[in-house]
């Protein structure tokens, strides 16, 4: 079993930055496939951006292009989303996920089968 924890969402001023951090534990996952989604309210859970633990490949949904980089440190266990010249609609709950493939990297949430809970990212303008 997967354990995620994503920390870091709080309240940013339009233009600003942020890093979110997602903390993985339990059995081993080296390899596969991790991901950050998003939800705003009203509207459904969006792929963000995801990389391929073993490679570093990474994917961005072109909303995020230019402005978000995804990351993880092996040493940590951790994947990291820094976000830079947020806007309002980058406001939603980000949650971390990861799947049990090591070569394809997902851009659907059914493409994952661990989530951490989510947290807060508003952007005010």
């Amino acid at each position: 079993q997967v354990q995620l924890v994503e920390s870091g969402g709080t309240l940013v001023q339009a233009g600003g930055s942020l890093r979110l951090s997602c903390a993985a534990s339990g059995r081993t996952w080296i390899n596969n496939a991790m991901a950050w989604f998003r939800q705003a309210p009203g509207k459904e859970r969006e792929f963000v951006a995801g990389l391929l633990w073993g490679t570093s490949r990474q994917t961005y949904a072109d909303s995020v292009k230019g402005r978000f980089t995804v990351s993880r440190s092996t040493v940590e266990s951790t994947m990291y989303l820094q976000m830079s010249n947020l806007e309002p609609e980058d406001t939603a709950i980000y949650y971390c996920a990861a799947s049990n493939n090591p070569v394809i990297l997902p851009i659907t949430d059914s493409g994952y089968r661990y989530w951490g809970q989510g947290t807060q990212v508003t952007v005010s303008s």
